[in-house]
């Protein structure tokens, strides 16, 4: 089981986003921020939108991120409607959750009450309730973290210090400078970089300075008006952008005068930018509204038709994407579109305006059920990798379709279908608490006897197993057993037996489980039902192995790897490996256990398949106990800790499972010793996922430091000049006082340099820099 103290070490890199464009001005807010979070535990940074909220609280978390043991954290709640995910959203978006019950407030706090960490909540106003519960519960019971959040307006909790974001400093109009004096107003610096990226020509001249500084005083100093217009300049001189926006502004303030100045000058400019628009760049603008996140161009021209051809969408895409009122994503050979948050809540207020509203809801909802049924459909094939990447892309716009289906009684059996659909998806994704809150949702709005929710509840009850509550899991298995009856179905007859088998073998009584296995596979053989024969192949040849029957158990397990290779899929095949090292180790044959774990880890890794990874890199740490590896079995184990708490599962749900993994944690414990064994676990704690991975499979990824090209460095100047000095034999505290920085960053660096290097001690250190000296370092294995 995970302790508190082991829990206490993360990955050291935070998870805040690169600056995609130049960050201008904001130094006195800067600042200002910074120090109001050293007073104060809880900052709101509030203004309206587009006013830069969430530039600033990134780049201050940026900047301060060195301060704080565990770094700082983002998590985005744009796309979270539903006030009760924002909880899931943390536990999601931080990697923070623990082996418990649910998603609460408790499981947040327990995983916080030991972090040294700024959290930046981004987005809160349509949340705020929520999340000011969350970050009251935070302040009370975890002393080291503080909060930055963006909102339009405070959170209301006790102690917090709220800062409004006021807009770049703009030029006063009657009292302008010389043309030659424009870049000391940081808004016409912001309007000069955005021009030069619209317009690579684009050049500051005396002529259009002047232009240029009364701009930004009409556009308020907005960062987001003065983006927005710098695109005119495709088509516009200055002087020309000048005049229009300026006829423009006078207009809409006289009609909006109760209306706060910037958000008068901010819906000017959309207004402005909506009415340039050609009528079915209008047309679009507002209907992909409908979309939370990204969406692609076929999801585009489903929502967007009627009166518009696709071939008029795509046209409408590509002036919007021209105007920057949508943004363009690309990655892995596919683009996708973007509406900012600001521009998606225009576009809503259109379609509402014109009643079109709830019509494009209903065909955004029927485009992401009909998604889901095709990946329920194909995901027993080759797909897979590519069904995961989709899905995780469209995760938004699923989330907010299952919103609109669970939102009316005449939809709800539509929610229950998707998210059932979607079972394979939550798994691997490790979303089980997520699944959990939308089955519950639809269940409580279906009829009875409604024939969807026999699989529904059977789903739900497997997702309450997943997260050990055996409590909840057992009613719902009756009542979708009752169900099957009634009607006669044994398909899921078989699937019942199934859960009911996995559901007695987590509750450690393997004779009933290979009863009711053994039962449901027989059915699945009769009726065809391929994934069914996959899942039960699977669990039959595990509980069988690992209750003394090793052969017939990796026989079964043989046969579904086969029949998963025929089929081109990796999830079962996945796990049935795995199953097969687990058996391997009691069996003593660790080399075939060590080859079966390793490519389990490799498909699961393909399909990013997080409750896989953690149960083969812990199997991995007792394979490395038996091999005598102790200092690689303990970082093994930490890292399967950080595995085990991103899925909010741990080993102790499975009781066959838990006793071979305490008993081997237990061994490297005790040949290592407390202290080296906690040392070694916690910098496994601290790897990313993709570190984790090198680590178990034993990657070699460090190149040599000298090569005929020339020195190659993986350190910075600050820790090589650390590492120079742990190689003199100096202590942290020696470190700290020589170099006249804080013993804390001393300690940082150093397991910087440790987990860099792949190192476990700092005598390594001593002989990597002597090697490096010599020209002599070579690749080092992760052992």
């Amino acid at each position: 089981m995970v302790s508190t103290a082991r829990a206490r070490v993360r990955e050291p890199a935070g998870n805040l986003p690169a600056d995609v464009t130049s960050f201008v001005g904001r130094r006195h807010e800067i600042t200002l921020t910074k120090r109001l979070l050293a007073q104060s535990r809880v900052v709101t940074l509030t203004g309206p939108g587009g006013v830069g909220k969430t530039r600033l609280a990134i780049r201050v978390a940026t900047n301060m991120r060195r301060s704080f043991r565990d770094k700082s954290w983002v998590v985005e709640l744009e796309d979270v409607q539903d006030g009760s995910l924002v909880v899931g959203a943390v536990i999601e978006q931080l990697r923070i959750s623990g082996p418990s019950v649910g998603e609460d407030l408790g499981t947040v706090v327990e995983q916080l009450k030991n972090r040294e960490m700024l959290l930046v909540l981004d987005n809160c106003e349509h949340v705020v309730e929520d999340v000011a519960l969350l970050v009251d519960a935070v302040v009370r019971w975890c002393p080291g973290v503080r909060v930055l959040a963006t909102s339009r307006q405070s959170l209301g909790v006790a102690g917090e210090a709220t800062m409004v974001v006021p807009p770049l400093q703009a030029p006063d109009i009657e009292h302008l400078p010389p043309p030659e004096a424009y870049e000391q107003f940081p808004s016409v610096r912001l309007f000069v970089d955005r021009a030069r990226a619209a317009v690579p020509e684009f050049e500051v001249t005396p002529d259009n300075a002047t232009s240029l500084m009364r701009l930004c005083y009409l556009l308020d100093g907005n960062p987001l008006a003065i983006e927005m217009a710098a695109v005119r300049l495709r088509s516009l001189s200055p002087q020309q952008l000048e005049e229009r926006l300026s006829e423009r502004y006078d207009l809409l303030t006289e009609g909006r005068r109760s209306a706060p100045p910037r958000q008068q000058t901010l819906r000017a400019l959309i207004d402005w930018s909506y009415e340039l628009a050609s009528e079915q760049d209008r047309l679009a603008w507002a209907r992909v509204s409908v979309f939370s996140g990204s969406f692609d161009l076929a999801a585009a021209e489903h929502i967007a038709t009627d009166g518009l051809s696709e071939t008029e969408v795509l046209g409408a895409i590509h002036s919007l994407v021209d105007k920057s009122v949508l943004l363009r994503e690309e990655g892995d050979g596919e683009v996708r579109f973007r509406l900012p948050h600001t521009l998606r809540e225009y576009g809503q207020d259109r379609l509402a305006e014109s009643g079109e509203l709830a019509a494009r809801q209903q065909r955004h909802l029927a485009w992401y059920a009909e998604l889901a049924g095709r990946f329920a459909a194909e995901w027993l094939g080759p797909d897979q990798v590519a069904w995961m990447q989709r899905l995780h892309n469209d995760q938004g716009n699923l989330r907010v379709a299952l919103r609109t289906a669970a939102g009316a009684p005449e939809t709800a059996a539509t929610a229950l279908r998707m998210s059932t659909d979607l079972w394979h998806y939550w798994v691997i994704r490790g979303l089980n608490a997520e699944a959990r809150h939308w089955l519950d949702e639809a269940l409580a709005l279906t009829p009875r006897g409604l024939p969807e929710r026999v699989r529904a509840l059977r789903v739900d009850a497997w997702f309450a197993l997943l997260q050990g509550d055996l409590d909840a899991a057992l009613p719902l298995l009756d009542q979708a057993a009752e169900l099957a009856a009634q009607r006669g179905d044994e398909v899921e007859k078989a699937h019942l037996a199934l859960v009911r088998g996995m559901a007695a073998f987590f509750a450690d009584d393997s004779p009933h489980a290979v009863g009711l296995l053994e039962d449901s596979l027989s059915r699945f053989g009769k009726h065809g039902d391929r994934d069914g024969e996959l899942f039960a192949l699977f669990a039959l040849g595990l509980v069988k192995g690992l209750t003394g029957e090793h052969e017939t158990g990796l026989a079964l397990l043989s046969e579904c790897i086969r029949l998963g290779e025929e089929a081109g899929e990796l999830a079962w095949r996945s796990f049935a490996l795995w199953g097969c090292a687990q058996i391997e180790v009691r069996r003593s044959e660790i080399e075939r256990a060590e080859r079966a774990a390793k490519e389990a880890l490799r498909l699961q890794r393909q399909l990013e398949h997080r409750l896989g990874m953690a149960f083969s890199i812990d199997v991995l740490a007792w394979i490395a106990q038996r091999q005598g590896r102790h200092d690689r079995a303990a970082r093994l184990f930490g890292a399967a800790s950080a595995a085990w708490d991103a899925v909010r599962s741990a080993p102790g749900f499975w009781a066959a499972f838990a006793a071979d993994h305490d008993a081997h944690e237990a061994q490297t414990r005790a040949a290592l010793g407390d202290e080296a064994f906690q040392e070694a676990f916690d910098r496994g704690r601290r790897l990313s996922l993709a570190q984790t991975v090198d680590l178990a499979l034993e990657v070699k990824r460090h190149a040599r430091v000298r090569t005929g090209d020339g020195p190659q460095m993986p350190l910075t100047r600050r820790e090589r000049q650390i590492a120079k000095l742990v190689a003199q034999g100096h202590t942290n505290k020696e470190i700290a006082e020589t170099l006249v920085i804080a013993q804390r960053t001393v300690e940082g660096h150093v397991q910087n340099i440790l987990i860099k290097l792949d190192f476990s001690s700092r005598a390594q250190i001593a002989g990597w820099l002597a090697a490096q000296r010599t020209g002599d370092v070579h690749d080092n294995p992760a052992e």
